[in-house]
């Protein structure tokens, strides 16, 4: 598969995709079913002509107005369609040199479950957090359809992985100067120093990343309400980082976290500095999240690496 032809195929899946997005994105806070009824004008209630429906290339022909009433269709609309579009084309740019270098090197060099699992996830992680940012910045709210249903779904995908997983891949191994003796109901001979299964090390340790991610930000939670006698974080907050933590793990998600805020502290400053805000404006914190969780997905194994280098 060619790099060109795998970001093409990327960027029109990601754009069908982020035209139901934008579907999620309008119905999902107003409690609207996203099946029924099917896209039509929010202003004039007219249902949208299938041609009048295509991802980017409509909103473009149309000018940005309704062909039945004129009224204007956000911006929002070919944004969120082209931000999902660039994200899979990314992908698709991924998965491509991944073929293409198994091909020169050999099958031996290239785990495709493994790889696909994760780019499947990073598709969907993606997806959810592109939502979200759009969501927490028009609503300030994080629905629990988007972070609940996306703990569930990356836990599922976890999961998958874990049968993947060869014979001793991840396994967690005693010291073996401090072996532990394991003994089974009928054997005299069951001794060994494996202290946890690869799957079982995979997905009892991403429950724990979850866990764990959630625990940090409730407590960030009631120090602030300890130390201002006010609430500072949502709950949507916490469970937007415990999504993050099912699809990349602890760590990625403590990266994530990290940006967010720092995104969010330079976006805060910049208003105070245009008198814009004040000690106590609100700040949609979920979508800084968001960005914070697409950079750890590029970026967050390298930045990582980088900084266990440093310890």
């Amino acid at each position: 598969m060619s790099l060109i032809a795998a970001e093409i195929v990327g960027l029109v899946v990601g754009l069908l995709l982020g035209s139901f997005l934008n579907v999620c994105i309008v119905r999902v806070p107003r409690g609207e079913s996203v099946i029924r009824p099917g896209s039509h004008c929010r202003t004039c209630g007219r249902p949208v002509r299938w041609y009048d429906n295509l991802p980017l290339v409509s909103w473009l022909v149309l000018r940005g107005r309704c062909r039945e009433c004129g009224a204007n269709i956000s911006w929002r609309y070919p944004f969120v369609e082209l931000a999902v579009g660039v994200w899979f084309a990314r992908l698709g740019y991924f998965l491509g040199g991944a073929f293409f270098n198994s091909a020169q090197k050999g099958n031996d060099h290239f785990d495709t479950p493994a790889y696909l699992l994760f780019l499947l996830s990073a598709a969907v992680l993606g997806w959810l957090l592109i939502g979200l940012i759009v969501i927490d910045w028009e609503w300030q709210r994080l629905p629990d359809a988007f972070t609940l249903s996306g703990i569930a779904i990356g836990l599922f995908l976890v999961c998958t992985q874990a049968i993947f997983l060869g014979p001793t891949d991840d396994q967690v191994v005693l010291n073996g100067a401090k072996q532990l003796r394991l003994a089974s109901p009928g054997s005299f001979a069951a001794r060994g120093n494996v202290f946890l299964t690869g799957p079982e090390a995979l997905i009892f340790g991403r429950l724990a990343a979850v866990c764990g991610a959630a625990l940090v930000l409730l407590l960030v939670r009631w120090a602030y309400k300890r130390l201002r006698g006010r609430e500072g974080l949502g709950l949507g907050d916490v469970k937007m980082l415990a999504m993050v933590a099912a699809f990349l793990g602890f760590w990625p998600a403590v990266l994530t976290l990290f940006a967010g805020v720092l995104l969010a502290s330079a976006y805060a400053l910049l208003l105070l500095a245009r008198g814009k805000a004040g000690a106590a404006t609100r700040l949609p914190l979920g979508s800084f999240l968001g960005l914070g969780g697409l950079f750890a997905v590029l970026f967050g194994e390298s930045v990582l690496d980088w900084y266990r280098g440093l310890l």
